[in-house]
């Protein structure tokens, strides 16, 4: 277990120094998008496009990690939906809270950190979760968000916009072109590779910075936003099914789908119970307030999971891994 925190410490600690920074004032809040620009635009897609380029293709076209991902998250969806569509929360707020619920901090956190555990074979099935995450369970959640509308076509309208995000997202398409490098065993100028490598590098340092100050950013916005108060009922749950049932969910279908015959890999398997049990996706906050959900209730669930994935997770990976 010591071993596991030595190695998961340092990642939570910058998202912990991320925090401190935009709470006392250190990193201006209009400093805040600079930074998600530079790791959404440069680094983090060139982290993804080396992880793609250096992964073997038939890992990243794996059909029994897509299939074992995407029904655990269509059921996490499903399952927060059903618990907590009531009363003040609808169908946009429900929503929202089941895409926070089902939407682990792969990209930002996950690939970094697993890659660091479990060496650099883990970049296979967390590519592949960023991606289901990105088109699948965002569309399907930004759809259901508009239900409450009570118009069918609000709602198509919806997923159709989800889905030009997506393609407007830097992040996948660095994902397909790392895949395509790995396939046709394409090689470019020096030059070129140690500049992505430079810009990969940067990636999980700032990424994890900024993700503390988004954090302590959306902390502060509810704050001063005094329409509402939010109860620790409306967002503590949540966040619980996040670090708990996500991944036992995840091992649970897992285990099933070997024992019937699908050739998942045991280490695949060990990488997607471990992505399930990062905490919930930063960017959701930034998506929870374009659509107009309770941005205070979606902003608490990332941090209660954030701040309690640094136990749950470390002890998530000793139970996985034997360590």
């Amino acid at each position: 277990m010591l071993q596991i925190l030595t190695i998961t410490f340092p990642f939570f600690a910058l998202v912990l120094c991320g925090y401190i920074a935009a709470r006392r004032g250190m990193l201006p809040l209009a400093a805040i998008p600079g930074m998600n620009g530079f790791v959404l635009f440069f680094a983090l897609p060139c982290m993804l496009y080396r992880f793609g380029a250096s992964t073997p293709i038939a890992e990243l076209l794996d059909p029994s990690v897509v299939l074992t991902y995407t029904l655990c998250a269509l059921v996490m969806v499903a399952f927060v939906v059903a618990v907590t569509l009531h009363g003040r929360i609808g169908w946009n707020d429900a929503s929202f809270g089941a895409l926070v619920g089902a939407f682990p901090n792969t990209g930002f956190m996950g690939v970094p950190l697993l890659v660091a555990l479990l060496g650099a074979k883990a970049a296979g099935p967390a590519i592949v979760s960023i991606l289901v995450d990105m088109v699948i369970t965002s569309s399907l959640c930004i759809a259901l968000s508009r239900l409450g509308e009570h118009s069918g076509a609000s709602a198509t309208q919806a997923a159709k916009n989800a889905l030009k995000g997506v393609a407007t997202n830097p992040m996948p398409w660095s994902i397909l072109l790392g895949g395509l490098v790995s396939a046709l065993q394409i090689e470019f100028p020096q030059p070129l590779v140690a500049t992505v490598g430079l810009l990969a590098d940067s990636a999980s340092p700032v990424a994890l910075f900024t993700i503390g100050a988004v954090l302590a950013r959306s902390q502060i916005m509810a704050k001063e936003d005094k329409s509402h108060e939010v109860h620790w009922q409306e967002y503590v749950p949540v966040a619980l099914i996040k670090l708990f049932l996500h991944p036992l969910l995840v091992l649970l279908v897992g285990v099933t789908a070997v024992s019937l015959g699908v050739p998942l890999d045991k280490f695949a398997l060990t990488v997607l119970v471990l992505l399930a049990a990062l905490p919930s996706a930063s960017n959701v906050s930034l998506l929870a307030e374009r659509f107009g959900a309770d941005n205070g209730r979606i902003a608490r669930i990332i941090l209660v999971s954030t701040a309690a994935a640094f136990f749950t997770f470390s002890g998530a990976v000793s139970l996985m891994t034997g360590r």
